[in-house]
C-alpha cells in the first residue's frame, strides 16, 4: 500500500499556504479588529522579551528579515514533523461520511456523523449547520472538546453548562461547526486508547494522531458545499486547546484560532502524558518549545485564553514568552499583531463572557476574512 506521511499530508496545500503566509499582511490589513485587541496583544510591564532560539539563525545570530525567517521556518517545521513522527494513511482516502442522527434546532441542524480517519478507524463528530439562508458560502470552525466523559456533547448543547456550548453558540452566529470526538475515549482508558491508535504508527507521538484527526476534520468541512474554504478557523478548550494549537501551526487552511486553557508553555501542563508528547519533554536535553508553533502560526490571528491560577489552570501571564515570539515573527511580515492573551483570571474554566470573546475573535478574523 502507498503511504502518506504527516509531512506530506499537511503540505498538500503547501503552495497556496506559502503564498497565503507571504501576503498575510495585505490580506488581514483591513479586518475589523475587536475593540479589545490592544488589551490582549499588550503584555504586562513585568513581562520581558527574551532571546529565543526560534528567532536565531544557524550561527546564533538574531533573525531580522522575513527572508531569514522563511528559511528558518522551513527548518522549524521539518524538525517538529520529524519529532512528531510519521503518521501514515492511504493517499486519497475517501471520507466515507455517514449520517447517524440529525436534529433540527432553533438556529441550526445538529447532525451526528461518522467518517473515515484512516484505514480501519473512523471518527464521530457533530456537524452544526445554520438555518439562515445565504447566497455566499459560510465561515466554518473546527471546535475541539475538552476532557469530559461525554466528549463532544457539551460543545453541541447536549450536556450542562450553557457557557461551554461553544459549538452551538458559534453556529447561532452563522458558522458551520464541526465538533470531532477525540480518540481518547475509543477504549476503556486513555492509555488503552493511545496504544490502539499508535499500534499502526509505532514511531509517532500521539499528538501526531490528534493533529492528523484535526486535518481530517478540516477535510470534512471542505467537503460541505456551503463552506467557504478561505474562512476556516479553530477553537478548543483544555484538551481541545492543545489540538487547536497544533492544527493551526501545521495547517495553513486555518486562518485564525483560539486556544482556551490548553497550556502553551511546554511545562505548564501535562504535555509529557503518553497521549500527548511523552516523557521526552521532561528530558533536560529536550530543546523544542511551543514558541516554535506560535511562530509557525504567525502572522495569523491566534488568541490564548488563560485563567492564571487554580486547579488545572494551564495558561496565564506565564504564557507570554512564546506569544511574544509569535508577535516578533508577525512584525517581520509587516502585519498587524493579532497574537495575544486574554487573561480572565477565572481558573480552568470558560465563562459566558470569555466565550463571547471567542465568538468576537472568530467573527472578526474568520467570518469577516472574506472582506480582506
Amino acid at each position: 500500500m502507498n503511504h502518506l506521511t504527516l509531512q506530506s499530508l499537511t503540505r498538500r496545500n503547501s503552495h497556496r499556504g506559502a503564498v497565503a503566509l507571504i501576503f498575510a499582511a495585505a490580506q488581514l490589513a483591513v479586518a475589523a479588529d475587536p475593540s479589545w485587541l490592544a488589551q490582549v496583544v499588550t503584555p504586562p510591564p513585568m513581562v520581558k522579551t527574551s532571546s529565543s532560539e526560534t528567532l536565531q539563525t544557524a550561527d546564533g545570530m538574531p533573525i531580522v528579515t522575513l527572508r531569514q525567517w522563511q528559511d528558518k521556518r522551513a527548518i522549524v517545521d521539518a524538525d517538529w514533523r520529524d519529532f512528531l513522527g510519521v503518521y501514515s494513511a492511504a493517499p486519497q482516502l475517501p471520507l466515507q461520511v455517514e449520517t447517524l442522527r440529525s436534529d433540527r434546532l432553533e438556529h441550526c441542524t445538529r447532525t451526528l456523523i461518522r467518517y473515515q480517519a484512516e484505514p480501519d478507524r473512523s471518527v464521530r463528530a457533530y456537524l452544526l449547520t445554520p438555518h439562515q439562508p445565504s447566497e455566499k458560502k459560510l465561515p466554518a470552525i473546527v471546535a475541539f472538546h475538552g476532557t469530559n466523559a461525554k466528549t463532544f456533547q457539551k460543545l453541541v448543547g447536549l450536556d450542562g453548562e450553557p457557557e461551554r456550548h461553544m459549538g452551538l453558540r458559534l453556529a447561532e452566529q452563522g458558522f458551520v461547526v464541526l465538533c470531532p470526538e477525540n480518540f481518547l475515549w475509543e477504549q476503556k482508558s486513555y492509555l488503552a486508547s493511545t496504544a490502539a491508535v499508535l499500534a499502526p504508527h509505532p514511531h509517532s507521538k500521539a499528538m501526531a494522531v490528534m493533529l492528523a484527526d484535526g486535518l481530517r476534520a478540516v477535510d470534512v468541512l471542505l467537503a460541505q458545499a456551503n463552506v467557504d474554504p478561505q474562512r476556516i478557523g479553530a477553537y478548543g478548550h483544555s484538551l481541545g486547546a492543545k489540538e487547536s494549537l497544533y492544527l493551526t501551526a501545521f495547517d495553513d487552511r486555518i486562518c485564525a484560532a483560539v486556544a482556551s486553557e490548553g497550556g502553551i508553555g511546554m511545562h505548564s501542563t501535562n504535555w509529557e502524558a503518553p497521549w500527548y508528547l511523552g516523557k521526552v519533554v521532561k528530558s533536560p536535553d529536550f530543546t523544542r518549545d511551543h514558541a516554535d508553533l506560535i511562530a509557525l502560526i504567525a502572522p495569523r490571528p491566534f488568541l490564548v485564553l488563560g485563567g492564571e491560577t487554580g486547579r488545572g489552570c494551564s495558561d496565564g501571564e506565564r504564557s507570554w514568552p512564546p506569544l511574544l515570539v509569535g508577535q516578533r515573527v508577525t512584525k517581520l511580515y509587516d502585519a498587524p499583531v493579532r497574537i495575544g492573551l486574554w487573561n480572565h483570571h477565572e481558573g480552568h474554566q470558560l465563562s459566558w463572557e470569555s466565550g463571547e470573546r471567542v465568538i468576537q475573535w472568530l467573527s472578526a478574523y474568520v467570518a469577516d476574512h472574506h472582506q480582506n
